[in-house]
């Protein structure tokens, strides 16, 4: 696998990242399993966020001792300055460390800037003055507040959405950090799961020279692929051309990216799973959905009642309840046999 200098940072580290959302999913003993598996394998990138539950409480027990052996990227999503020290000082203590080397505005509606009012901006000052912090960076899923913080100077790295059925914004991102000396970290680099091919994946980021791809694992199967493409990087060739065409006509157009920050629903609607069933029935095994579970959630959709908290929640201006009507009407002729998958 090659290398990837993350901008400002002066961090050169194996392009391949572990994305530690999915560890609140498993057991203590599970999560330390994969991420001390995922370095003794050549990983030494791990993302995590204060509101990944106790993601962070499970890397530090993993690494306690090794500190300088790695680089950890933590996340708040404060929208105050008490809070974001309260969160700062917790993730410190989660993660077993006197510092976070990157730590991260988690997806802020707006740009955190001196002088803005609120505060946070200086208190991440602040904090790095006080060395409990070493870079400062912001995650996005909103292409404006993303443009205005690579070119602001005032962040070291951005992570964004990127994977091959990205478009033309996010490929001028790429190229707005290089010019900006700004590291690229790539989240959702499998779409949310919609992208079955890690290999093509990978072999597709693999031409970035300045992206780091943040990988969510749960499963050893899941580490074993990524662990493998650090001794063998794929490459694009025939075969993985032929897949990201395939999924860049199959996913185009509208889709859910399973962000998440459409919710709480008020009708408990599992919206980030719901608007992608579609396409999760022709792209996974269906047998995993069509289940009673799965049919009483997509049944929830029936209980909307057009709030429009998600309409004005979505960063991508996705019709969220009529993506989800879609999706309920598809799925029902599926589970029913109306409607073959294959």
């Amino acid at each position: 696998m090659s290398t990837v200098r993350l901008g400002k940072t002066g961090f050169v580290l194996e392009k391949n990242g572990f994305g530690a959302l999915p560890v609140q999913r498993v057991s203590v003993d599970q999560a330390v399993s994969l991420l001390r598996r995922a370095y003794d394998g050549g990983f030494r990138f791990f993302d995590t966020a204060r509101y990944y539950t106790d993601s962070e409480k499970k890397l530090g027990i993993a690494f306690s001792g090794m500190r300088d052996k790695i680089v950890i990227a933590s996340k708040t999503m404060a929208q105050d300055v008490k809070t974001f020290r309260s969160d700062l000082e917790t993730s410190l203590r989660e993660l077993q460390t006197d510092y976070i080397d990157i730590y991260q505005f988690h997806n802020p509606p707006f740009m955190p800037k001196p002088d803005d009012g609120t505060g946070l901006y200086e208190e991440m000052l602040k904090a790095k003055s006080e060395g409990k912090i070493r870079h400062i960076s912001i995650t996005s899923h909103r292409c404006f507040i993303a443009e205005e913080a690579v070119k602001s100077g005032l962040y070291a790295t951005l992570q964004y959405p990127f994977s091959y059925i990205c478009g033309e914004t996010e490929h001028r991102l790429v190229e707005l950090c290089r010019q900006h000396d700004v590291g690229f970290i790539a989240m959702k680099a499998l779409a949310g799961g919609l992208i079955q091919d890690s290999a093509a994946a990978c072999a597709y980021i693999n031409q970035f020279d300045n992206v780091l791809p943040i990988w969510g694992i749960q499963r050893e199967r899941e580490l074993d692929e990524f662990l493998s493409y650090i001794k063998n990087a794929p490459q694009v060739d025939e075969r993985i051309n032929s897949v990201i065409e395939r999924d860049r006509q199959m996913l185009a157009g509208e889709f859910c990216r399973a962000c998440g920050y459409c919710q709480p629903c008020p009708a408990q609607i599992d919206i980030a799973q719901c608007a992608r069933m579609s396409l999760m029935l022709r792209r996974a095994p269906a047998e995993n959905f069509l289940t009673p579970h799965w049919k009483s959630e997509m049944e929830k959709i029936n209980n909307c009642i057009n709030c429009g908290q998600c309409l004005g929640r979505c960063p991508y201006k996705l019709d969220t309840p009529n993506l989800l009507r879609r999706n309920l009407e598809d799925y029902i002729a599926v589970y029913e046999g109306k409607v073959s998958v294959k």
